[in-house]
């Protein structure tokens, strides 16, 4: 299985927070799924901290990437595909970083590993 990570989903993986799901440890966890964290996720992770909203033990840029290799989870870029699939998404969802997770879950058949419940009203596989 091919998993996408909310960013709330990859901040409780990598600071192991009893917020994360069984469901999802299991799923993190299986060798045999494919786990990936977006670089939109980055984005919105850099943002919030630098407005003072999340705060991290070390700056993001050190941060995000560290603590993605530690995990075993890849890299995925924002592709042009993925971010032109956006003008297909209902308005269910104001969230520009969450719309564009669900966009590239869409195009790269993903599930996305997430409590958010407006994520789980579009077309698009998710466990929590």
């Amino acid at each position: 299985m091919k998993l996408l990570l909310d960013t709330c989903t990859f901040l409780w993986i990598t600071l192991d927070a009893p917020e994360l799901s069984k469901r999802c440890r299991e799923l993190y966890l299986d060798p045999e799924n494919e786990v990936h964290f977006s670089a939109v996720s980055a984005w919105e992770i850099a943002i919030k901290n630098q407005l003072g909203r999340l705060p991290l033990p070390e700056p993001p840029e050190r941060f995000v990437p560290i603590q993605r290799e530690k995990h075993g989870i890849a890299a995925l870029p924002l592709d042009e595909i993925s971010a032109l699939h956006a003008r297909r998404l209902p308005p269910l969802h104001q969230d520009p970083f969450d719309r564009m997770l669900v966009c590239q879950a869409i195009v790269n058949g993903m599930t996305i590993l997430t409590p958010d419940e407006h994520i789980s009203r579009y077309p698009v596989l998710t466990e929590w």
